[in-house]
């Protein structure tokens, strides 16, 4: 068993916003010489997640008003009197989605579906320059 890994970065919009990370994904796969194995991928902090989705306007859009019903930044939040700020729902919208996820790989392609995309879902109120961990790990 092998274990490669690397960052992939990216620069958010906030709110909501959501980011085809596929092709970084493919590439870290590639780079890594393996021909079978799983993709780990891990966005480190608390406001931002990673799942699969269709990547087209309006599947992002239904994805994104799911949000918008469920934690609403309308809302009260209790962590907004701690800390004085305003992003409660993007805490809990990240933590709804999760910070992890693993694709396997055969052959030394993800395997993904026909219109299955990896994404970065980022909820904060603001943009941000995100950093997602990939370790391959395989043979």
């Amino acid at each position: 068993m092998t274990t490669t890994g690397r960052t992939i970065a990216c620069r958010t919009r906030g709110h909501g916003d959501v980011v085809d990370l596929t092709v970084q994904a493919r590439e870290a796969v590639q780079a890594s010489g393996l021909s079978q194995g799983v993709l780990h991928l891990f966005v480190p902090g608390s406001t931002a997640g990673l799942t699969t989705i269709e990547f087209e306007p309006g599947a992002v859009s239904d994805f994104q008003r799911l949000f918008d019903e469920i934690a609403s930044p309308d809302r009260e939040y209790r962590h907004h009197l701690r800390w004085g700020d305003d992003n409660g729902h993007a805490h809990v919208r990240a933590a709804l989605l999760g910070p992890s996820l693993c694709v396997p790989f055969e052959g030394g392609e993800l395997a993904l579906g026909t219109w299955q995309q990896i994404v970065l879902c980022d909820f904060d109120t603001g943009p941000r320059d995100r950093r997602i961990v990939a370790r391959v790990q395989g043979e």
